[in-house]
């Protein structure tokens, strides 16, 4: 017996290397099947989405979503319901010393999953809005690895990485020091860091130069300074060096992280990204960020088609975090789902340059399945244990 089943969408799974119109469903917060024709006799219930597009529980890779604890935090669950998001990755809102307050007053108490990675600064992003903006990593006497190590290893059910926020902004004259220390810690724990670069310094060179494998380069298509492109709109030695390492690309939008201008020199030489991501947080949650359905309907005007967009919120995140079981509509995989529907109407996309671009399409999401249960009209269903 089914608690759930979606009937009739197009399944786009690129963990599964699924794409058809497919049945799935749930029961036990996990899937339980996708197939042709799936038996509803006995289902709890049944949706008919028919003309719309079934995704894995979309991946929002960074996000700022310690809402009420930080200056910058969004409400993860008003997100979601708009966006279609069940995973949200907090990218370094919180430190060693504010850790446990997410952990206690937001991610447990909230529906969507939520997974974190720790800032290096022990105060996490503790100075960001309209009027305030302190860098966490201005000061070294913040940054603290011997605590910022304690604390993931006491949360590594929900820590995925170590993150540090680099440049004159978010490190005034710290210089590159404080993402040394996040790659110490890092190499403890055997996870990745992700790392923030806004402008010099230090200059993206210094700082792709030391990213290991695995380890995730942010606003990876900004715009200038530290773009990944020169003067003459050639792609840098040193951003090529890095993708051939292994170094993972993650878009991270924001309010300064994403440029149109970047995006098409990088496309222009195949270069797409592994991961495409909002940077969702105070400043932008109203634009030009939104949230990453916005962002991925922002590549799908660039040029992107919907399986490789799909594949960058899902199954690339989902490895970037080491979390195989996410972004996967795999049989016992847990039970999460996005129903989308692209629509035929215009749409102008804005970057972080105020450069505009039109289309003619759109994705909005239809609705949320979460633990294996609908997920609509604000009923959420028990908050994840």
């Amino acid at each position: 017996m089914y608690d759930l089943i979606l009937k009739g969408g197009r399944v786009v799974d690129p963990a599964s290397s699924i794409d058809g119109i497919l049945d799935v469903g749930f029961a036990d917060g996990k899937v339980a099947a996708v197939g042709a024709n799936l038996e509803c006799v006995e289902a709890g219930e049944v949706k008919d989405v028919t003309g719309c597009v079934v995704t894995p529980g979309l991946i929002d890779f960074h996000t700022h979503v310690y809402w009420g604890g930080t200056s910058l935090g969004v409400d993860s669950e008003r997100i979601a319901r708009r966006s279609g998001t069940t995973t949200f990755v907090d990218a370094g809102s919180a430190g060693a010393g504010n850790l446990p307050g997410f952990r206690a007053h937001v991610i447990e108490r909230v529906a969507p999953r939520i997974l974190a990675y720790v800032n290096i600064s022990f105060a996490g992003i503790f100075g960001f809005s309209k009027n305030v903006m302190v860098g966490e990593c201005g000061d070294m006497r913040l940054v603290h690895p011997h605590e910022c190590l304690a604390a993931a290893k006491d949360n590594l059910d929900i820590v995925v990485g170590i993150k540090a926020r680099i440049g004159a902004k978010a490190g005034g004259m710290s210089g590159i020091a404080p993402l040394h220390l996040a790659i110490e810690v890092a190499d403890k724990l055997g996870l990745p860091v992700m790392a923030h670069i806004d402008n010099a310094p230090p200059n993206q060179k210094e700082v792709l130069e030391i990213l290991r494998p695995g380890d995730i380069l942010t606003h990876c298509f900004r715009p200038w300074p530290n773009a990944p492109i020169d003067g003459q709109r050639n792609i840098r030695a040193e951003v090529l060096a890095a993708r051939d390492r292994g170094v993972v690309f993650d878009i991270g939008h924001g309010q300064g992280g994403f440029s149109f201008d970047s995006c098409r020199a990088m496309f222009d030489e195949g270069i797409f990204p592994d991961v495409i991501s909002s940077d969702v947080h105070v400043l932008c949650v109203d634009g030009p960020a939104h949230d990453v359905l916005a962002v991925m309907s922002k590549f799908m005007a660039l040029g992107m088609n919907l399986t490789d967009v799909v594949r960058c919120v899902t199954l690339n995140p989902a490895q970037a975090m080491r979390r195989p079981e996410l972004g996967s509509l795999a049989v016992g995989t847990p039970g999460d789902a996005t129903i989308l529907e692209l629509r035929d109407e215009p749409v102008r996309h804005v970057d972080v340059s105020g450069e505009t671009l039109t289309a003619d399409t759109r994705l909005a999401a239809r609705g949320v399945v979460i633990g294996g249960h609908w997920w609509a009209n604000g009923d959420a269903p028990e908050p994840r244990s």
